[in-house]
């Protein structure tokens, strides 16, 4: 995907700030490949939000998890099984209890090892925080919906069939307002496809977008982006509006017999035009092609 190393994406749990009472999120400070890690409380017990890439950093995320928890039983979730999210959960294990939708479990168990390669393809520190790293297998299972009792506080777990990937999940905290989305909304960054055939095509924009609009319809007060800052309800309409934009942009070009070179070309750059500060543009080309499809 890049010929440049990246910046080591280490999570730092220092930074850890609090939303609400007994609700904290590590946010990702905006280095690529480090996502924003909840942690959620209730009077019985705490659920962690993803761990991070590799082992060191799922262990730092565990060891303020349980500082929190100063007793309480643990959980562990994770938004999808994309390696930021998931593939620390083995330090958990023992530990927490580890649960997510079947469609994620499905994830993990076919496309888990080829993700891990890829990602350890891209060479330096995200090869080594993948070292020894384990794809999880979770100890609970869901099917799509899930209300996990914290004790005085349920926590909603959602499957929100195929859009980022096929086994989306998001966690809404109901008392607080608070959403955690996953890779399903970003901040300051186009919309991540992946979008890499023959290997992976789960991702649907028509999807996506469906579940943009419906999450919007929940009204969440805060809304915690698998990457970049946190934010109100604004980001879930951004989110919408631009996967509008660009499916809109895509077809209008696609159903005009335009090839597919200079529609790629010009959709780009329309898009790259009306969001100028946004990260990311490489994504851009693959959600064309997500989309031509469709």
């Amino acid at each position: 995907m890049t010929d440049v190393l990246l910046p080591d994406p280490a999570v730092s749990v220092a930074d850890a700030l609090e939303l609400a009472p007994d609700l904290l999120v590590i946010p990702n400070k905006q280095v690529d490949l480090v996502p924003n890690i909840g942690i959620i409380g209730g009077t019985d017990a705490v659920l962690v939000v993803d761990t991070g890439i590799g082992i060191a950093n799922a262990s730092e995320v565990l060891a303020l998890a349980t500082e929190v928890a100063r007793g309480r039983r643990l959980y562990l979730t994770t938004t999808h099984f994309h390696p930021e999210h998931a593939f620390g959960a083995q330090v958990f294990a023992g530990h927490a209890t580890y649960l997510v939708n079947r469609a994620q479990a499905d994830d993990l168990e076919a496309k888990g090892t080829g993700y891990l390669e890829m990602f350890r393809g891209f060479g330096g520190s995200i090869a080594e925080r993948l070292e020894n790293v384990e794809i999880p297998t979770p100890d609970e299972v869901y099917g799509d919906v899930h209300d996990l009792d914290l004790g005085g506080r349920i926590v909603e777990l959602r499957a929100t069939g195929r859009g980022h990937t096929k086994g989306d999940q998001v966690i809404q905290v109901p008392d607080a307002g608070v959403l955690f989305t996953g890779d399903l909304a970003e901040t300051g960054q186009f919309a991540i496809f992946p979008w890499f055939p023959p290997y992976d095509v789960d991702v649907s924009g028509v999807g996506w977008l469906s579940v943009m609009d419906r999450l919007t319809a929940t009204a969440p007060k805060i809304v915690v982006p698998g990457h970049g800052e946190l934010g109100g309800p604004e980001i879930l309409t951004t989110v919408a509006d631009y996967l509008r934009e660009l499916r809109d942009e895509t077809w209008r070009r696609r159903d005009s017999a335009m090839n597919e070179s200079d529609l790629r070309t010009e959709v780009k750059a329309v898009l790259i035009e009306r969001h100028p500060e946004w990260s990311g543009q490489d994504w851009i080309e693959h959600g064309i092609n997500c989309l031509c499809t469709e």
